[in-house]
């Protein structure tokens, strides 16, 4: 880099002489200046006013200024400020003669700036060290993540010097999540009796906590400590909340609150990610914003995005998100607006959108993570436009062949409902993980194409995990590949090293209960290693509906209740069963109990996206301001399928009325409407081709299921339904599911 390295240290030992070049006082005013400056971490300006100084001065007066500008190009990791004021100490000192701190503060400058090979060179180079040499060395290795280099450094310095605490403190840090290495620099600690400085013991605390199931010997270490400070509060709270131990994590920071010690940012930050992981989290959070509020973090970018974060994915209000995020003024960073994304992206996609839209007009860059997030919103619209537009963005910004981002991709276009584009992202992927595998086996199971999931299966060059599995038992149940389910379902342990878990016995349950074989999917639940869940449950109360078992759908529909008393699905699914039947006292009972314990059925919602705008409908048309012309619409269509040979399913009416009421009931169902609004609106529409999209948030009933045939037909448009389940795709009075789902 800088020719010869050997001839920097010429001389070395020698100690300055009193024939030295004598400066006058200006220079020496500036030199202090430039000192000055390096301490109020004004690097530019430094460097700037040095290079100013001529002639420039000999090290015999400027060994300092250099050691303190070689220190904040270490501290601002800045190594091409860094390099030039090497090459400028080199030539204008031939032959230098200096002291053995300046080459450590170069050689500490190489190394916390990444150029760790020029680094140990210069080091090698040395004619004399010290233990601040080795030191340097060491943590440049560690703070790098070169583990290797940190512990060979480490051992030869054992050789020479007995470590410092700082030294120790960066090899622990290099062990990382290996807790056998870590343990074994811990028995030298404890040897040497550097155990008990504060670092080496924050270093531990980390280090035990990163290692599998180190939280205990962490907290040991945290005991043992004399005078713990701030970093090893933090250290231990930090520590508890990536071991999974939430609850300790906030019990500690209870302790510290009510001791009086202040707690900082880092503090904050932790203990809202532990939130994140609770489920009963929310009302900590509330009494936490207001502590946040009082102590006047809430102003502090960091803690703001950590109490986002952790109100998003308690389930807390949307809107107090956005107020959160709205305080911070314009100091918003990616980081922020990815968090106030990632919030509306589950509940409220297009509003996702339309801040994505805003970030980009305030000239932001997104990265990897905010376009992750964008295509997971996207994935919740009916259309894929919105994916395909976001795609180009990552097309433009240059992270095309970004792993992560394709799987997303995937599953966007995917939940969009277009098959085609999911499999064209994946066929262009570079390289594939297990996820964009899975993903691409979820997309098959979402649209009913179980055949091609068994056959992309044997392609699969990544490991297989549990989430593989259930795509491909998923892809079964939607296809009615009750055989081919049942031999992956009993060979995934065994050929795979994959023992099922409960989301795969819910997935069998679903085949096995569709197919109509209850009695053999009762024997499965009965034969279960663990206690079957609500998904289970409901799975098996599915199927007893379908093949109409109201005994065994009794018994599901009560366990449903007892795991699960807040959803509504036990209560809905036996009401319906009991109406088809015509049994309407015992449905109406089902639904009084419903009331008594303030238990809410979900309403039928069906989406439609018409020119960049999302409408929502309701079943019966309420809230919309077109609602007497989609119903003249729609009554006209009816009229046209009766004579197409469209027979209304009145037996799914779920009230004990007349046979034309029922009839109108069924009429008005949300999909139905959307479709209508649809039609009404075909010069208008932003999707491409002959297609009609239309989204629903409960399973589209057999009657428009059976209207969506007849009007594929009719209209000569291909129409896709995505109901809670699956995708249906009809066509020419045929659907994609083949009338199982």
């Amino acid at each position: 880099m800088f020719g010869s390295v050997g001839g920097v240290f010429s001389g070395f030992s020698r100690r300055f002489t009193a024939a030295a070049v004598s400066l006058n006082s200006d220079a020496i005013n500036l030199l202090h200046h430039v000192r000055l400056l390096c301490s109020l971490g004004q690097l530019q300006e430094a460097l700037k006013l040095f290079y100013s100084i001529t002639p420039p001065p000999p090290l015999v007066h400027s060994h300092h200024t250099y050691a303190a500008l070689f220190h904040a190009c270490a501290r601002r990791s800045s190594l091409p400020q860094g390099q030039a004021l090497h090459r400028h100490m080199l030539l204008h000192n031939s032959n230098p003669d200096f002291y053995i701190f300046l080459i450590n503060h170069i050689v500490n400058m190489y190394a916390k700036c990444g150029s760790l090979d020029y680094a140990r060179q210069l080091f090698d180079e040395m004619p004399e060290r010290n233990i601040v040499s080795w030191t340097a060395l060491v943590s440049g290795y560690a703070q790098h993540g070169r583990p290797d280099g940190c512990f060979k450094v480490f051992r030869e310095m054992l050789v020479w010097h007995r470590p410092t605490e700082f030294a120790f403190a960066s090899v622990i840090s290099a062990c990382g999540g290996d807790g056998d290495c870590g343990r074994q620099v811990h028995t030298l600690a404890l040897k040497t009796a550097f155990d008990s400085c504060v670092f080496v013991g924050n270093a531990l605390i980390m280090m035990y906590c990163r290692s599998c199931g180190g939280a205990d010997e962490a907290w040991s270490v945290y005991e043992s400590m004399g005078f713990p400070n701030l970093v090893s509060w933090n250290s231990m709270i930090a520590g508890f909340q990536v071991c999974g131990y939430g609850n300790r994590a906030l019990e500690l920071f209870s302790q510290m609150h009510f001791s009086g010690i202040r707690f900082d940012r880092a503090t904050l930050v932790s203990i809202l990610s532990c939130l994140c992981e609770m489920g009963d989290g929310l009302e900590y959070c509330f009494r936490l914003q207001c502590l946040i509020i009082k102590t006047g973090f809430i102003s502090e970018i960091e803690v703001a995005t950590a109490l986002v974060k952790a109100y998003s994915s308690l389930g807390g209000e949307v809107s107090d998100c956005y107020k959160i995020f709205l305080e911070l003024d314009d100091r918003q960073d990616v980081v922020s607006w990815t968090a106030i994304i990632a919030a509306y992206a589950e509940q409220y996609p297009e509003e996702a959108i339309l801040l994505f839209r805003q970030f980009l007009r305030e000239c932001l860059a997104p990265d990897r993570h905010m376009f992750s997030i964008v295509l997971k919103a996207c994935a919740g619209l009916a259309t894929e436009g919105h994916a395909l537009a976001v795609q180009s963005h990552i097309l433009k910004v240059g992270f095309e062949d970004d792993t992560v981002l394709a799987n997303a991709l995937i599953h966007a276009c995917a939940r969009c409902g277009s098959i085609a584009l999911s499999k064209q992202a994946f066929d262009t992927m570079i390289s594939r993980d297990t996820v964009s595998w899975n993903s691409m086996l979820k997309a098959y199971a979402l649209h009913g194409q179980g055949k091609e999931a068994l056959q992309l299966f044997p392609q699969m060059d990544a490991q297989t995990d549990g989430a593989t599995f259930v795509a491909l038992l998923s892809a079964c149940s939607h296809a009615g590949m009750v055989e081919e389910g049942t031999k992956i379902f009993e060979t995934m342990s065994n050929n795979h090293g994959i023992v099922p878990q409960l989301d795969h016995y819910a997935c069998m349950v679903d085949i096995l209960g569709r197919a109509g074989r209850i009695s053999e999917a009762k024997e499965l639940i009965d034969k279960m290693p663990m206690e079957p869940d609500s998904v289970v449950w409901s799975a098996f109360l599915g199927g007893c509906r379908k093949h109409g078992e109201t005994k065994l759908a009794k018994l599901a529909a009560a366990k449903l209740k007892e795991l699960d008393p807040n959803n509504s699905l036990g209560y809905v699914l036996m009401s319906n069963i009991f109406s088809t039947d015509g049994r309407f006292n015992e449905a109406g009972l089902i639904r009084k109990e419903m009331e008594g314990k303030t238990v809410r059925k979900e309403p039928g919602l069906s989406w439609i996206e018409i020119g960049n705008h999302v409408h929502e409908f309701a079943s019966g048309g309420q809230q919309r301001p077109e609602r007497e012309a989609i119903f003249s619409e729609l009554e006209k269509l009816i009229r046209r399928l009766k004579d197409f040979g469209y027979v209304p399913q009145i037996s799914l009416a779920l009230h004990d009325i007349e046979d034309e009421q029922k009839e109108e009931q069924l009429y008005y169902h949300s999909e139905k409407l959307a479709l209508v609004f649809a039609l009404m609106n075909l010069g208008n529409r932003c999707y491409s081709g002959n297609i009609i999209k239309i989204m629903k948030n409960i399973r589209i009933c057999v009657d428009c299921h059976n209207f969506m045939k007849l009007v594929s037909e009719l209209v000569d448009m291909e129409i896709v339904v995505r109901d809670s389940n699956r995708f249906h795709h009809f066509k020419a009075k045929v659907c994609s599911c083949n009338d199982y789902w």
